[in-house]
């Protein structure tokens, strides 16, 4: 997120200040003013005491009755008016420091996408600035909103909410910042058929190439470290109708469940509704059954095509190298093959795991 560059003075001086200083120096009083004007003596008396505020037309009378321009009277009334409301503010946001610390302050500062703050208005308005929220009451009613649509079908979701809701904020915040052109099934699918030929290539070597044949088809493609108390693999949706996105975490840090995943997020954008949020996390889903069961269908064929798979199966020994050669004819990597297996039940999930790609993350 770019930085925020702001100038907040912790006082200001309210205009009725300068009014009583220019009437002293001048030598007459507030009611001759109002006369002066042709305001009430009660307003002039309430503009000077910071009660009634500094009017246009008032400003232009005081600029030629005084002489300073009606623009440094209504900037002062501004910036003045200002100061009171974001006084009365921070009280307000600091009885809500609670609900801002229900959400993971210490990791979201850790990635930069906020700043450290002691103050506990100024922590709470750093959770309202990364949500792109204006007040909490505003930042509640867009929780419910999302969680409609988001958690309607699984509330044993294992992920605490709020930490899931920054999760997401995230992917939205990297979305905005990243070239991606409008969405194209046809191109979609060509780049995923070329997608799948990347299995068999390390993750720092593969990941760069997934993002980009994804942004040329209208797909932006994260992989973003879930945060502490997120048991999540990955959810797709759509960020307008020409943009989608697909945000994993990688979290069981194996070739096999990455791809899975990855493909079976793709299967809900090409095939599945452009007003769902679909979650995934440990075997749960946020979505009708049917629907995961669809998209699991079609993840499970574009990488190994079932009757290919299902022959293989058939003539299985149990023997690594079978296994290899088989993933060499699909050209996949054969860890995914492996878990396919596993899935299926042909293989413990103790078994053969040796054949599996295993990752890293460098924080």
């Amino acid at each position: 997120m770019p930085e925020r560059q702001t100038y907040q003075p912790d006082y200001a001086l309210p205009p009725g200040a300068l009014i009583q200083d220019y009437l002293t120096t001048l030598d007459i009083s507030g009611r001759e003013l109002a006369r002066r004007c042709g305001r009430s003596p009660k307003l002039i008396a309430e503009i000077i005491a910071g009660k009634a505020p500094i009017e246009p037309d008032t400003a232009l009378q005081l600029e030629r009755v005084l002489e300073t321009s009606a623009s440094i009277w209504l900037g002062m009334e501004a910036l003045y008016r200002l100061h009171l409301a974001r006084s009365k503010e921070e009280s307000s946001l600091a009885e809500h420091v609670e609900w801002a610390r229900s959400f993971p302050i210490g990791e979201l500062e850790r990635r930069g996408l906020i700043k450290s703050r002691a103050d506990a208005a100024a922590q709470v308005r750093e959770v309202l600035t990364f949500f792109g929220c204006g007040s909490v009451e505003a930042c509640q009613e867009r929780f419910k909103e999302l969680a409609a649509g988001a958690f309607r079908h699984s509330p044993s979701f294992e992920s605490n909410q709020a930490a899931l809701l920054a999760w997401l904020r995230i992917g939205d915040l990297r979305a905005e910042e990243a070239d991606c052109k409008e969405y194209d099934r046809t191109r979609f699918l060509a780049a995923l058929k070329e997608i799948r030929t990347l299995t068999l290539k390390p993750i720092e070597d593969f990941l760069p190439e997934v993002q980009e044949l994804c942004a040329n088809a209208g797909v932006v493609f994260l992989l973003e470290k879930a945060l502490p108390k997120v048991a999540l693999s990955g959810v797709s949706k759509w960020l307008s109708p020409r943009r989608a996105l697909i945000q994993q975490t990688a979290r069981h840090l194996v070739n096999d469940h990455f791809w899975f995943t990855f493909f079976h997020e793709c299967a809900h954008l090409i095939l599945h509704s452009r007003k769902s949020i679909f979650l995934e996390g440990n075997g749960l889903s946020n979505v009708a059954e049917e629907l995961e069961a669809e998209a699991n269908d079609w993840a499970s064929d574009f990488l190994i095509p079932s009757e290919a798979l299902t022959r293989f199966i058939t003539r299985f020994t149990y023997e690594e190298d079978e296994v290899e050669t088989f993933a060499a004819k699909q050209g996949i990597a054969p860890g995914i093959v492996v878990g396919q297996l596993q899935h299926r039940k042909v293989l413990r999930y103790s078994q053969m795991n040796g054949l599996k790609q295993r990752y890293v993350w460098n924080d």
